[in-house]
């Protein structure tokens, strides 16, 4: 698994917990990333786990910095602004139930 596909996968996982924490009584579809990989999202979180993904799939940058870390901030205002919360939130409600392991790649 290359490392777009892995990000890819990670940031799926975040956008995941905070849309089934944050949104619970949305309606909500199935978004598949690939065979094995599918969430229920509702449309918000939906569109921005799809921004977020063409956004890591079109980073000019290798090795890839963390978003907090780099100095180009391709995600436009109000967008980073969502992920930036995203993250937090469902880095936190990880960290409390003990997935150390899907946080860490977010901190290092």
């Amino acid at each position: 698994m290359g490392a777009v596909e892995r990000d890819t996968r990670i940031l799926a996982r975040f956008v995941e917990v905070y849309c089934r924490t944050k949104h619970s009584g949305a309606e909500k579809t199935v978004h598949e990333l690939d065979p094995e990989t599918r969430i229920a999202l509702c449309a918000d979180c939906r569109e921005l786990l799809s921004y977020s993904i063409r956004r890591r799939e079109l980073c000019p940058q290798d090795p890839k910095p963390s978003c907090k870390d780099c100095k180009i901030h391709c995600y436009r205002p109000e967008m980073r602004a969502r992920i930036r919360e995203v993250m937090r939130h469902s880095g936190m409600y990880m960290i409390k139930r003990g997935r150390i392991d899907w946080v860490l790649h977010y901190f290092l």
